[in-house]
C-alpha cells in the first residue's frame, strides 16, 4: 500500500482530514507521522522481537490500520515508569538494572478498527494493551526488540505525543517501506 492509498483507506474507515495518521514500517524501524498526506516528522523505533502478528498473547506487533484512542502521561517527566496506564512514584534512571520491558514517560494507546484483523474475539490491539510508548532501552531502538508495542526514544514519545494531543491520530503498522 502506498502513501496515498493510506491516506484513503484511513478516510474511508472514518479518519478525519484534519488529524494525524502515524506510519510503522517494520522493515525500516521507523515511525513517520502525516499530516494532510505529507511526512512532516520521522522517529526510529522498535517493534516486536517475534514479529507481525494480531493474536492475544503473541507478543507480536498488530497490523492494520488503529486508533490513537488514550493519550496518557502528558504532564510527567521524562523516564516516568508507568504500570497499568498509571504513572508510578518511580522515573528510570540508567543506573537502575531490569530485565522487564518499562514502559516510560508517555502512552499513545491503540485501540484496532478493522474486524477481523485488529479488532474482535482474541485479536484486539485495545486488549492486548498495545501502545507508543518510551523505552529504557533506547540503544536498541531501529532493531525488533519489544513484546509487541512500539517503543520510541523518551523525547520522541514527548514531542508525538505534544504534537498529537486530542487530535485525531490513527496508525498504519505493517512492512511496506514506504518511504525508503
Amino acid at each position: 500500500m502506498q502513501k496515498t492509498q493510506l491516506w484513503d483507506a484511513a478516510l474511508n474507515l472514518g479518519f478525519s482530514e484534519n488529524g494525524y495518521l502515524l506510519v510503522v514500517d517494520i522493515i525500516s524501524q521507523k515511525l513517520f507521522c502525516l499530516y494532510d498526506q505529507e511526512s512532516i516528522k520521522e522517529y526510529i523505533v522498535s517493534t516486536s522481537k517475534y514479529g507481525l502478528g494480531n493474536v492475544q498473547d503473541s507478543f507480536k506487533t498488530p497490523t492494520g490500520i488503529h486508533e490513537v484512542v488514550q493519550w496518557i502521561g502528558k504532564d510527567e517527566p521524562i523516564h516516568r515508569i508507568f504500570h497499568e496506564r498509571q504513572p508510578t512514584p518511580d522515573i528510570w534512571d540508567m543506573n537502575m538494572t531490569t530485565g522487564k520491558d518499562l514502559i516510560l514517560t508517555r502512552i499513545l494507546r491503540l485501540a484496532g478498527l478493522e474486524e477481523g484483523i485488529n479488532k474482535g474475539p482474541n485479536i484486539d490491539s485495545y486488549k492486548r494493551m498495545i501502545y507508543l510508548h518510551g523505552t529504557q532501552q533506547e540503544d536498541l531502538l531501529g532493531t525488533p526488540a519489544s513484546h509487541g508495542c512500539i517503543r520510541l526514544k523518551n523525547k520522541d514519545i514527548i514531542e508525538l505525543c505534544d504534537l498529537t494531543w486530542n487530535t485525531p491520530t490513527w496508525c498504519w503498522i505493517g512492512a511496506k517501506n514506504l518511504f525508503g
